[in-house]
C-alpha cells in the first residue's frame, strides 16, 4: 500500500503510532468498565471480608456466580490485575500450588464502608453514563440553560440523586465525596498561599463540611460558609467563623472573597 497518496509524505511507522493512539482512547472505556463490574460485584469487599489472599473459586463463590461464569471472572480478575487494582500471587495448597488474589492500595479505596470509600465514583451510574450518549443531540439544540445530563435524562443530576431514595444514592454520593475531600488536607499543605489574605469564603457544594473544617483548622480567622442541599447541612452546626446555609448552588451563592468548587 501506497500511504503516500492518502496521508503525504509519513512513515508507515508513524501510521502504526497514530493507529496505537487512537485505539488506546477508543478502548480506554475497557477499564473504567472493569472497574465499575468490580464495584457492581463487589471483588473488593469480597476479598477484604475473607481476611486473606482468595482463590478465583472462593471468590467465584462468595460472588454466587454461576459455575458457567468462572472463566469470566478469571479474564475480569487478570484484566483488573494488570492495571493494578489486585495482586496476584501463588500460594501452597494440598494440591500443589494455587492462584490467589489480594488487594491492592487501589482496590482497597472500593471497599464499602470504609473512611475512604470511593466506589460511588468507580460505580458509574447508568444515567450519567447514558448522557454522553446524547453530545451531539446537546451541543445542536438550542436549549443553552440545559446541561448534557439535563438534556438526556430531562433533570438535573441533583434531583436525580434527591429522588432516588431507594438504592440511597444521595447519601452513598456525600459518603464518596466526604471521603474525597480528606485528600484536600494532602493538597493544603502545599497550596496555604492560596487562602492568604482572604476575609470570607464559600465553599458551594461544600457537603458536610470535611473541606471547611481542614481550611478552617489553618485558616481560623477566614468567615467560611459552606453553601449545599438543605437535607445535607441541615443539621450541621459551626461557629463564629464556619457557617452551614442550605440551598440551590445554581440559584443564589453568597457574597464572599472567593469562592471554592471543589470538584
Amino acid at each position: 500500500m501506497d500511504l503516500s497518496m492518502n496521508y503525504g509524505n509519513i512513515e508507515e511507522s508513524e501510521l502504526y503510532d497514530a493507529q496505537f493512539h487512537l485505539y488506546k482512547h477508543i478502548y480506554n472505556i475497557q477499564s473504567s468498565m472493569a472497574v465499575k463490574f468490580a464495584v457492581e460485584l463487589g471483588i473488593a469487599d469480597a476479598i477484604h471480608n475473607h481476611g486473606k489472599p482468595i482463590t478465583l473459586a472462593e471468590l467465584a463463590s462468595s460472588l454466587k456466580l454461576q459455575p458457567s461464569k468462572v472463566n469470566i471472572l478469571y479474564r475480569l480478575m487478570r484484566f483488573l490485575t494488570h492495571n493494578g487494582f489486585f495482586a496476584k500471587t501463588t500460594s501452597k495448597a494440598k494440591a500443589g500450588e494455587e492462584t490467589v488474589y489480594s488487594l491492592t492500595l487501589p482496590s482497597k479505596l472500593l471497599i464499602r464502608g470504609k473512611p475512604m470509600c470511593l466506589a460511588f465514583f468507580a460505580s458509574g451510574h447508568p444515567r450519567y453514563m447514558n448522557m454522553w450518549n446524547y453530545t451531539k443531540k446537546w451541543l445542536l439544540e438550542d436549549k443553552e440553560e440545559l446541561s448534557l445530563f439535563e438534556s438526556a435524562n430531562g433533570e438535573t443530576f441533583w434531583e436525580m440523586l434527591n429522588k432516588d431514595s431507594e438504592s440511597d444514592n444521595l447519601c452513598f454520593f456525600q459518603e464518596a465525596m466526604e471521603a474525597d475531600s480528606h485528600m484536600f488536607k494532602l493538597a493544603l499543605k502545599d497550596c496555604k498561599h492560596v487562602f492568604e489574605g482572604l476575609e470570607t469564603l464559600v465553599d458551594v457544594g461544600g457537603g458536610t463540611g470535611v473541606v471547611a473544617k481542614l481550611i478552617h483548622e489553618v485558616f481560623p480567622d477566614i468567615k467560611y460558609t459552606v453553601l449545599d442541599q438543605p437535607q445535607v447541612v441541615g443539621n450541621l452546626t459551626g461557629n463564629e467563623n464556619l457557617n452551614f446555609v442550605g440551598g440551590d448552588m445554581f440559584k443564589f451563592i453568597p457574597h464572599a472573597d472567593a469562592v471554592l468548587l471543589k470538584v
